[in-house]
């Protein structure tokens, strides 16, 4: 099968890419900077040039694909939803052009509550997958919470919050319940939706774990030997908390922001529909502790043979940890910023 992997240089696609590749599919990926670094596998793989606001670009990489990965998310910015919403149309418009018969989508999990409650960034979420919905292709959404491994977003905000504050300072309203899952388990099941045969749907994925926020800290902090006292915290503003993590943290903050909203709600899995419809038979998901262990594990000698929970040579700057400036520079960084913005 031709296959089109849009965001093949993020964390999801870069990880993606040399499964498909191992399964014998023709991989086509897009990348909107032809002189950056290109990941180990690149020379195994058509690359086209594509910016998703480009319409005319976004035509050209869509044609002759059986499927089409979209793994294009906006993270924050005054303009982060125009841009998820220009960049499906743009997509959606080029699978009718070009009888696509399949796109796949990582979305976020949607909490049950009115739409008028979600965050910005769930919305944004909730309006591409009408988007690419309203083509004659089948289209499967997978929605994720938090992902597990080195170099995933949310990962690494567990991470570098565990390494860098002695004390763990929880707002009140974050006491909601998370299921995280491993990014080798999203993996099967992003390669499952390619024989998925039933009608459009969404499938909610998430691990064998169901937990509250505070716990899942106190479960990272203790599987990487650390001692942090947790304190909970009434009254602390969504923002705050937003800038506050996010000048803590090497990862961008739009980013933080953006994900810190969305904790205001459980992010939990509906129902566990995937398992049976998407993984392989006797899969068995990664739990908890044995995801941290993969996550943190050193680099290995070779991209090509690497466990995809570890850290591989395309991953951002801010992964495995962060830059490594100490981190009492990082949280008077992160009080100046809070102090800034007031």
């Amino acid at each position: 099968m031709k296959i089109l992997v849009t965001g093949a240089s993020g964390y999801v696609g870069g990880r993606l890419v040399p499964r498909l590749l191992e399964l014998g599919h023709e991989v086509r990926t897009t990348t909107s900077d032809p002189d950056r670094e290109q990941p180990w596998w690149a020379d195994e793989v058509e690359t086209q040039v594509m910016d998703a606001l480009d319409a005319d670009q976004v035509s050209s990489a869509c044609a002759g694909v059986h499927a089409i990965y979209y793994l294009i998310h906006g993270m924050g910015g005054e303009d982060f939803a125009a841009a998820d919403r220009a960049a499906a149309t743009h997509v959606a418009e080029a699978v009718r052009a070009h009888g696509v018969e399949r796109v796949v989508y990582l979305s976020g999990i949607v909490p049950d509550v009115a739409d008028d409650e979600l965050s910005e960034h769930l919305t944004s979420r909730r309006e591409v997958e009408r988007i690419l919905g309203d083509t004659p292709s089948t289209l499967v959404v997978l929605r994720a919470a938090i992902l597990l491994g080195s170099g995933s977003t949310s990962f690494e905000i567990i991470r570098q919050v565990s390494q860098r504050l002695p004390v763990h300072t929880v707002p009140a309203w974050m006491d909601s319940l998370v299921q995280p899952i491993a990014v080798v388990d999203v993996l099967e099941a992003l390669v499952g939706a390619l024989d998925y045969s039933g009608p459009s749907r969404h499938f909610d994925v998430g691990g064998p774990d169901r937990l509250r926020y505070g716990a899942l800290l106190a479960a990272y902090t203790a599987h990487a030997g650390l001692t942090r006292p947790q304190v909970t915290v009434p009254l602390l503003p969504t923002q705050l908390v937003g800038t506050l993590v996010g000048s803590l943290t090497d990862v961008p903050r739009p980013t933080v922001e953006a994900l810190t909203e969305s904790l205001h709600h459980d992010m939990v899995a509906g129902d566990d529909d995937f398992r049976e419809l998407l993984l392989p038979v006797g899969h068995r998901l990664v739990g908890l502790d044995e995801a941290f262990g993969r996550s943190l594990a050193a680099p290995a000698p070779e991209a090509a043979n690497a466990d995809p929970m570890g850290p591989l040579p395309q991953d951002p700057a801010w992964a495995s940890g962060g830059d490594g400036r100490p981190a009492l520079a990082k949280v008077a960084d992160a009080v100046k910023d809070v102090a800034t913005r007031r």
